[in-house]
């Protein structure tokens, strides 16, 4: 193992893959709050369209998925504003329009190869020095963000009617998050691949959820168990042989599991 983290590429890969899911974790908490959590699912299949533009064009795929990504949350955002659409509606929507694209697009370019495949199941030890600045440029923004708005995104997750009524901008709160969110999703891909990222955001806050006391601690806890998976994640890859981005979603697993359990042993004590 020692020798295995003296390579740089692994260094860069688990620092970026530990900001990253530090960033799911914490916003995936305001998303399970506010039954948004599958808008993760929904963006990362819109990450295939800006994958296969990308290598259609030769350019990056992480560059070129930030906005088309972040239009598309924009687009839920409008279908459940503006059309009255549920938010699993619209998210099912932009979810179903991106695959089509992505997969129209990719068999224009001449079908399924290696990057692409890397894309889908992840490839977190591929990951740039640039993508690794940009991971940590995010978490900083989160981070940041909850700190500056703590409040006014307690308030609007908790009740967002009452919350609006008070004069809190709830639309520009709304808004922000999934912006936030949809670069967190594109940086995530590399780390877990498309398939995967919506339980990068879901499981870690909802495993917080059930053993947390504050809402605080469920924020710390969650990105806890967030960077926990990376590394647990990438050493039993590692040692094991089987693919990163699995390896990380199954240590969430286990850990949801054992919060479960603690949860109600603590219930009945």
């Amino acid at each position: 193992m020692i020798e295995f983290l003296s390579y740089g590429f692994v260094q860069r890969g688990l620092l970026a893959g530990s900001l990253v899911a530090a960033s799911c974790a914490l916003l995936g908490v305001f998303l399970v709050l506010k039954r948004l959590s599958l808008i993760g699912d929904g963006m990362s299949h819109v990450c295939l369209t800006g994958v296969a533009v990308a290598l259609l064009t030769s350019t990056s795929p992480v560059y070129m998925s930030i906005p088309v990504v972040m239009a598309a949350s924009l687009v839920i955002m409008k279908l459940t504003q503006k059309f009255k659409i549920y938010g699993d509606a619209a998210i099912g929507i932009v979810s179903a329009a991106g695959l089509s694209i992505g997969l129209l697009i990719t068999a224009l370019a001449g079908g399924f190869n290696t990057d692409l495949l890397g894309y889908l199941f992840g490839s977190i030890l591929t990951v740039t020095p640039g993508e690794t600045v940009l991971c940590g440029v995010l978490l900083a923004v989160v981070a940041g963000g909850i700190g500056m708005f703590y409040r006014l995104l307690v308030a609007t997750c908790f009740d967002e009617s009452f919350a609006h009524t008070r004069g809190v901008p709830t639309q520009m709160v709304n808004t922000a998050l999934v912006l936030v969110t949809s670069v967190a999703v594109v940086l995530s891909f590399k780390v877990v691949g498309i398939f995967l990222i919506s339980a990068l955001i879901i499981i870690p806050p909802v495993s917080a959820l059930l053993v947390s006391r504050t809402f605080k601690q469920v924020l710390w806890l969650a990105a806890s168990f967030g960077v926990a998976s990376v590394w647990l994640g990438v050493y039993g890859s590692f040692v094991l042989n089987i693919p990163s981005g699995a390896a990380i979603i199954l240590v969430n697993l286990i850990c949801l599991f054992a919060c479960y359990v603690w949860s109600r042993g603590v219930s009945r004590g």
